[in-house]
């Protein structure tokens, strides 16, 4: 196989340089859920030749209805090798790297971020996500950020800009909240939807224990071991959520890397983002 074959069309489009660029370009990615998987597929699909996929989380049949590795036949197998073989088929030459673990205050320093050129944020748990935005604006990389895409229900209402002027989002309106406490004034680009946060349905679903979500625990014996990041059950609340928008996000996410590469390779100047 031919890499000039395999990204023709991108490279009809963005020129050779910009290709040598994503090629070298190095991105890490925290969570692969409903926005970060289709994120990793954009950026691989468009030439990325480095990409660090972490995500402590196995599939959930709850996962089929928007993410883009999971299948019903693949539950309770982890979203990262699941993930990482698929994005291997599409392209065998990039270096893809599957890390089972959770980002955290404990584990934050093995991850070494400032080995990497962008540093993403698809995590949809307040403090981890909060932690990894503040390590990663202390560091001489680029980062992007979704924020949420749960309750939204149209695409034409997804936006990129500053974390700052981001509306509509009550994720993002937490995140500035706590970035005021903790005396953070960096600014970044991030995902966001405008649109109201709309349910037909059911409401958050408060998550406990001793009521787990239905079919995301193993089904038998000879499935996957429990453990407190299989499915969803490290979550505080289960909100509702279509890929048509989770995707969306996730398209947005790796655009921002990608025109980020682009315009850098051309000498132009780069989106707003932390380098």
């Amino acid at each position: 196989m031919s890499r000039a074959a395999l990204f023709h069309r991108s490279e009809m489009l963005v020129g050779p340089a910009a290709m040598a660029a994503l090629r070298d370009a190095k991105v890490i990615l925290f969570g692969i859920g409903g926005v970060g998987s289709w994120t990793a597929e954009a950026l691989i699909r468009t030439g990325i030749g480095h990409l660090v996929l972490v995500d402590s989380d196995r599939v959930c049949i709850t996962n089929v209805n928007r993410q883009v590795q999971a299948t019903t036949g693949n539950v309770g197998c982890s979203k990262v090798q699941e993930l990482a073989f698929r994005l291997r088929i599409i392209n065998p030459e990039a270096t893809i790297v599957a890390r089972e673990e959770v980002y955290g205050f404990d584990t934050k320093d093995a991850f070494d971020l400032a080995s990497h050129d962008y540093v993403l944020d698809a995590i949809d748990s307040l403090s981890p996500k909060l932690g990894l935005i503040e390590q990663a604006l202390g560091l001489p990389v680029t980062l992007f950020s979704a924020m949420g895409a749960s309750g939204k229900m149209d695409p034409t209402r997804v936006r990129t800009g500053s974390v700052w002027k981001s509306c509509g989002c009550p994720l993002a309106r937490r995140i500035r909240k706590r970035m005021r406490h903790h005396g953070i004034a960096a600014d970044f680009q991030v995902v966001y939807s405008d649109e109201q946060r709309v349910s037909r349905g059911i409401d958050a679903v408060p998550v406990h224990e001793d009521r787990p979500v239905p079919g995301c625990n193993p089904a038998s014996e000879d499935a996957a071991p429990a453990s407190p990041s299989f499915g969803p059950s490290h979550k505080a609340f289960l909100n509702g959520s279509l890929v048509q928008v989770t995707a969306t996000f996730g398209m947005c996410l790796a655009s921002l890397v990608i025109n980020d590469v682009v315009a850098r390779s051309s000498g132009l100047p780069p989106e707003l983002g932390i380098r």
